[in-house]
């Protein structure tokens, strides 16, 4: 645990071009939740004293999904040691560490950043170093900046980037990731010390390094797994992070207690809650805010958003809850049903081919196929109330506002606009009216009108 203070500056004003998006970079969603906000749940962790995050000009958006935490613009991109400097503004006279850290890293790790800031505060020649770089080694090393180290005691002695390093260097397996943690007292003198004189005319944080040891201080690097650095700038990128967050949250899945037929095929938010014994099928998706108790039944091709799954429940296959949603203890709900803003109270049964919205099916209520609550008139919402032990027949269009008493019995094929009472039978379908005979003189009159259809 860290002595002292620590704070965080997230580096998130890059426009990403090569994403080819209006949507800042950083607000891209991985698990259904953006980037950035992956990142930031990650450094709550650290109990830090304050997180500053550095936006760009007009990304009102991106300042929206980090509040409460502080906010600083970079308005002219002119490379990371400019954007810490930004970021600074907001950690004036602040006095512990500083960990820098990018907003397109969405899989980093606690136990990761952690280190760093031990590592900030670990004697290295009875002192302990200004700056902490996290580096790895990447099955492919290709343009990453090599991590020059001392042989005999493992100091980081500079950071060489790929363009500039000799064939010596470039052999070196280990990479800077960009992440680093800085003494805060002698962060803003070394920022103030970078210079713009590189090919791309920007002040690099990573320059950093060569300005502490020229002052006589030590520099330390922490090695992290490949998988936690990869930073996304490009859909392609997206895409992996969204893999490798998805195994992650698989892996957490099962070990918790829940079976996954083919875990490749279910998909889950980053704050999907799935309990024990659960038992999922293929091709199953959770959108954002789901949980799920023990002993539920989950079948093939389910879509989840927004709902609340309680013990015991079976549902599926091709059932859609959307957000609102709560299924109660023992409750079914059966293929090609969607429920919307709705309760079905525990034993509930809602098996086949059904919409029911803004409504509340009672305990133990039966509800047939076809069955629609009619919840919009094209203006407003209104609620359909199901109470306990009623049972609607199929095909029945229920209009709301209505309420179906404690076990009511609707009839099939029936459209209901007023109440039903407590125990009531309703029926509303037109009388049945057979003509006898009449379908074997209809069959002998079509089939001499297309007779004469031929000979014409």
């Amino acid at each position: 645990m860290s002595k002292k203070k620590t704070a965080a500056i997230v580096l998130a004003a890059g426009l990403g071009t090569r994403m080819k998006s209006s949507l800042p970079k950083v607000m891209h969603p991985v698990a259904g939740h953006p980037m950035v906000n992956h990142l930031i749940d990650t450094l709550a962790k650290l109990s830090l004293e304050k997180i500053v995050v550095v936006v760009g000009p007009d990304m009102e958006e991106l300042e929206a999904a980090v509040q409460p935490h502080a906010t600083a613009v970079q308005y002219e991109r002119l490379g990371t040691g400019d954007a810490v400097k930004a970021g600074m503004t907001a950690l004036e006279g602040f006095k512990g560490n500083v960990l820098v850290v990018y907003g397109d890293t969405p899989l980093i790790s606690e136990v990761t950043l952690n280190s760093m800031i031990e590592a900030r505060e670990e004697p290295q020649g009875g002192f302990a170093p200004a700056v902490v770089v996290l580096g790895f080694v990447p099955d492919d090393p290709g343009a990453y900046g090599r991590l020059v180290l001392d042989e005999d005691d493992g100091e980081l002695l500079a950071i060489v980037e790929a363009k500039d390093a000799s064939p010596e260097e470039l052999a070196i397996p280990l990479c800077n990731s960009g992440v680093m943690c800085f003494d805060g007292e002698l962060l803003p003198q070394m920022l103030g010390r970078l210079t713009n004189n590189n090919a791309k005319g920007e002040y690099y944080l990573t320059d950093c390094v060569g300005l502490a040891r020229d002052d006589g201080f030590a520099c330390a690097v922490v090695e992290g797994d490949e998988e936690e650095m990869l930073g996304v700038n490009s859909r392609a990128e997206l895409a992996m992070a969204e893999t490798i967050a998805q195994d992650r949250l698989r892996e957490k899945a099962m070990k918790n207690g829940a079976t996954l037929i083919d875990p490749s095929t279910v998909y889950f938010s980053y704050d999907t809650q799935i309990g024990k014994d659960v038992l999922i099928e293929p091709n199953v998706f959770f959108g954002p805010g789901v949980s799920v108790s023990d002993h539920v039944h989950i079948k093939a091709n389910c879509h989840f958003e927004g709902a609340s799954i309680d013990a015991g429940v079976i549902i599926g296959p091709f059932a859609r809850l959307r957000p609102g949603s709560t299924l109660a203890e023992g409750a079914r709900v059966g293929n090609f049903v969607e429920i919307k803003n709705a309760d079905v109270e525990a034993g509930g049964k809602v098996n086949h081919l059904t919409y029911i919205g803004d409504a509340r099916v009672g305990t133990g209520a039966n509800i047939g196929a076809g069955t629609i609550t009619c919840n919009y008139d094209g203006f407003l919402k209104s609620k359909t109330d199901i109470g306990q032990g009623a049972f609607i027949g199929s095909n029945t269009a229920l209009v709301a506002p209505v309420t179906i008493g404690d076990g009511a019995i609707v009839g099939a094929g029936s459209t209901i606009t007023r109440d039903v009472g407590e125990n009531d039978i309703v029926t509303t379908r037109a009388d049945q009216k057979n003509a006898r005979g009449a379908a074997e003189r209809f069959r002998e009159r079509k089939r001499l009108e297309k007779e004469q259809q031929k000979k014409d």
